[in-house]
């Protein structure tokens, strides 16, 4: 194990991260709400740690293997949550235990949008900012941007790839070379953040608040700058632009790469999982409606109103509010946070299972029922025409297990601290396929769970953003072994 290697990363991602602070600067400036000084030390402070972790192997050169590539992908997020959560621990007018702080700085970098914070109507605009800031780097990966600087600095990136990015294809690139995919990336993540601020803008948004949701629309994080979330705006338009942004982003990003090559929209209509995800949001959409209609709950254009935002901010993993899903009617609230559990499709900003594991669990559920009735004859299990192998579909089922033992180990954790069983459930779920609002106490917000449960759902939100193996992985002695 090549630790050197492993520190020199670190420092330099945490001298990166650290002028990500300087854009809140700015915004402090311009609103003058007097909190500047917190983003300028806490800029301070993470650029000299970066420093000093990085000057003692400066000179170390050794290629990056696969290992060093697991180690610094989960050290850095858990870093990095700590780096983010500097400025606002310092900021007098945010939160009061570095608790608190790091679950709001961990919550966004890992796309969850669970929020220790309320009054967000009355916080200082260069709080709000950073915090919809830190969602916009976590959504893509921040390290997928490291891996397209990395090598620039003589630091092969591919270990940190093939680490980071979702879904159970992970070997399949978009351009030949690692630090293209990367900035291939990033552009169209840019170019959708970009469509999206100024749709919002155009729908009647202030430039602030255009530019802060979209960076947590994209990011498929959730964020707002208001305690009512999307539904402050009280407009269509923009709840159906919104929708349309989350929709577009919980698809698989190498989609949208071809997309944009060819010029042409029909991959949109030819890919097996997307097509799936958007039935299954469909049928999702059709019975949340069709229940808030017959309970009566809204009249007919506000339940597809309410319906609508809501079943696809939810199943996307998003977990923007128009409305308040947690009183709704019979099973409503219990299906939307299941519904979170498949999440959006893989190489996307959403949480969850993804799509094509789930839509390959019921194939393969499929399969054996073909098998008990006809037991000597060969099913393949395809996606579109292409069969899966089995070493793929062996891996889904292993990944499927190693993630219900998780959510259960951690909902009993999270029932030892004294938490009902609702608000146990929902917390975990919400953490863990990094979706953000649960029921129970943390309907509205997360600030009043002790502080142990807080750092149970952080370890989950980790869990849950790096896809549980990679995580896991480090827990294994074999992992260790020369």
């Amino acid at each position: 194990m090549h630790y050197s290697i492993t520190i020199k990363v670190l420092g330099l991602l945490l001298m990166v991260f650290s002028l990500s602070m300087l854009p809140a600067v700015v915004v402090s400036f311009i609103y003058e709400d007097g909190i500047h000084n917190a983003f300028i030390y806490g800029f301070i402070i993470v650029l000299a740690i970066g420093f000093l972790v990085w000057l003692p192997v400066r000179h170390r050169k050794r290629e990056m293997r696969t290992r060093e590539g697991f180690i610094i992908v989960v050290m850095f997020w858990v870093v990095l949550g700590f780096a983010g959560a500097v400025p606002i621990h310092l900021a007098p007018t945010a939160t009061t235990t570095f608790t608190d702080a790091f679950f709001e700085s961990f919550s966004g970098l890992t796309t969850t949008g669970a929020t220790v914070l309320y009054g967000l109507d009355d916080l200082p605009k260069s709080i709000l900012f950073y915090r919809q800031q830190l969602q916009w780097m976590g959504g893509m990966g921040i390290i997928v941007l490291a891996v397209a600087v990395l090598p620039m600095l003589g630091i092969g990136g591919m270990q940190l790839y093939r680490a980071e990015t979702p879904g159970p294809m992970k070997d399949n690139k978009l351009t030949p070379r690692i630090a293209e995919t990367a900035k291939a990336l990033w552009y169209i993540y840019l170019g959708l953040t970009s469509a999206c601020a100024l749709a919002y803008w155009l729908a009647g948004m202030t430039p602030f608040d255009a530019i802060a949701h979209s960076f947590s629309t994209v990011a498929i994080g959730g964020y707002s700058t208001y305690d009512a979330s999307i539904g402050h705006f009280d407009s269509v338009a923009v709840e159906l632009i919104c929708v349309f942004f989350m929709l577009l982003s919980a698809a698989n990003f190498g989609l949208h790469f071809v997309v944009f090559r060819s010029r042409n929209f029909k991959p949109y209509l030819k890919d097996p999982e997307y097509l799936f995800f958007l039935g299954i949001t469909l049928l999702l959409v059709m019975m949340v409606v069709s229940v808030l209609w017959v309970t009566q709950t809204y009249s007919a254009f506000d339940g597809l109103r309410y319906g609508l935002f809501m079943s696809v901010s939810v199943l996307t993993t998003t977990g923007f509010g128009n409305a308040d899903f947690a009183s709704w009617p019979l099973f409503l609230p219990f299906m939307l946070i299941m519904a979170a559990f498949m999440g959006g499709c893989a190489g996307s900003t959403a949480g969850g299972i993804k799509a094509i594991r789930a839509m390959l669990l019921i194939k393969q559920g499929a399969r054996e029922i073909k098998r008990l009735i006809h037991p000597t004859g060969v099913f393949p299990v395809k996606v579109g025409r292409r069969p899966i192998s089995n070493r793929v579909i062996d891996a889904v089922w292993g990944f499927f297990s190693a993630y219900i033992v998780a959510y259960g180990l951690l909902m009993f954790a999270l029932l030892a601290t004294g938490l009902d069983f609702i608000t146990s459930w929902s917390a975990v779920g919400a953490s863990l396929n990094n979706l953000g609002p649960g029921l129970g106490d943390v309907a509205a917000n997360y600030a009043s769970i002790p502080d142990p449960a807080k750092w149970l759902l952080c370890f989950a939100m980790l869990l849950g953003r790096l896809e549980v193996f990679t995580l896991l992985v480090l827990f294994s002695p074999h992992f260790w072994r020369r």
